[in-house]
């Protein structure tokens, strides 16, 4: 197949092909799209919005996003938080599945220096939890030193000892507090009971079940694809690839210009055309994968949070716009709350933009600023896509699309 026809196969996997919703998102929406997407990974920085809420915005456009809080955070929750493709929030059916990721003895420095020099601080962690949670970290750490000898890594040892808990599956994340902190409980007061009780899977059946699901989210795929969207180890992925081959639910292809053999989910839809016109999140998986990202749109993206300023190409929090099923820009945004401003610090068109780009993207960012309650765009400050997508802004109407 061609890269064009890899490419809508994939962004109709992922949901770009489905109809928009003709009123107000509700919880069908949401389940359509968690179906699409298998799960939705999370990160702390809050420069624009949170990563986790964004991807259901590019599918659904605006919403509220206590519908996902209520899917992953309150009674009957749909959604539980583990390492998924990262930390993520997971469909609560895939629990048995990642059973096996739990019991892996992760050689964290951390805990084998507590086991050492502390011993017994895990199970009293583990005990606290049990007998007084929900526990933030901070509500049983008082008296444990805290390290300062790594940047990013600053935990005191019952923080350490929580997140190991909380790899094995022996605590879970009740909610986030307003700092977006975990708060910690129990699996038994988190996990429905029939998730509790389900039985747990031989590891082989885990990882061929979360190939399977890598495969229809993704539509067409690399193996290293399949086996990068829930972080699955080399030797077993392939062999569950191979399993899924022989039992006719992936069909082996190869894709114009692309290196690597792929393969195809039986179900996967082939669509004419894709009509998205909407911002991806720096953490979805349209573009999380970035040598995937290049062989589908022939676009290189790199994320520059942690680059410094001086040395930053695109900007600090840049998304890629997708419209129809190309790549055509990307724009560093910032929601400055104060102000109740959408800054766009910079704005990129790709080689091979379309001249509809910038009106287009204008469009975009004003529906973007509606939902996240700010009443304006700022003019763009730099970019080669900065004076004509300035222009569409001046001229479009300032968005209404915000949600209560």
């Amino acid at each position: 197949m061609s890269v064009a026809q890899a490419r809508r196969i994939s962004l109709a996997a992922q949901g770009f092909l489905d109809p928009a919703p003709g009123g107000a998102v509700d919880r069908r929406h949401l389940r359509r799209v968690l179906g699409r997407l298998g799960l939705l990974q999370m990160d702390s920085v809050n420069v624009l919005q949170r990563a986790h809420y964004l991807p259901l915005y590019s599918r659904l456009g605006p919403y509220s996003t206590a519908l996902l809080d209520r899917a992953a955070y309150q009674r009957d929750r749909e959604l539980f938080e583990y390492w998924g493709h990262e930390a993520s929030l997971l469909p609560v059916d895939l629990h048995p599945y990642l059973r096996w990721r739990m019991a892996e003895q992760h050689s964290w420095g951390g805990v084998t220096r507590l086991a050492r020099d502390r011993p017994g601080l895990i199970d009293w962690v583990r005990d606290e939890v049990t007998e007084r949670g929900p526990l933030t970290a901070a509500e049983i750490e008082a008296d444990v030193p805290r390290r300062t000898d790594q940047w990013g890594w600053n935990w005191s040892d019952a923080k350490t000892a929580l997140e190991w808990l909380f790899w094995r599956g022996e605590v879970l994340v009740s909610r986030r507090n307003t700092s977006f902190a975990r708060v910690y409980d129990i699996p038994e007061r988190i996990l429905p009971r029939a998730v509790l009780d389900a039985p747990t899977p031989e590891p082989a059946d885990a990882y061929r079940e979360l190939v399977r699901r890598s495969a229809i989210s993704l539509g067409v795929a690399a193996e290293t694809d399949l086996r990068d969207y829930f972080r699955l180890p080399l030797l077993p992925a392939r062999v569950a690839v191979a399993d899924l081959v022989e039992a006719g639910e992936l069909i082996p292809v190869s894709v114009a210009g692309w290196k690597v053999p792929a393969y195809l989910h039986r179900d996967a839809r082939l669509p004419r055309w894709i009509r998205a016109s909407t911002l991806v999140s720096p953490f979805d998986p349209v573009v999380w994968k970035r040598d995937r990202t290049e062989r589908l749109f022939d676009f290189t993206y790199r994320i520059e949070i942690y680059t410094p300023a001086a040395q930053r190409v695109y900007g600090y929090y840049v998304l890629p716009f997708l419209l129809g099923d190309r790549l055509v820009a990307r724009v560093d945004l910032k929601a400055d709350r104060v102000a109740s401003v959408l800054r766009v610090p910079a704005a990129w068109a790709e080689p091979k933009a379309p001249p509809e780009t910038a009106a287009a993207l204008a469009a975009e960012l004003h529906r973007l600023a509606g939902w996240l309650g700010l009443s304006e765009v700022a003019a763009p400050e730099r970019g080669d896509l900065a004076g004509p997508l300035w222009a569409e802004l001046a001229e479009e109407p300032a968005s209404d699309a915000g949600v209560g």
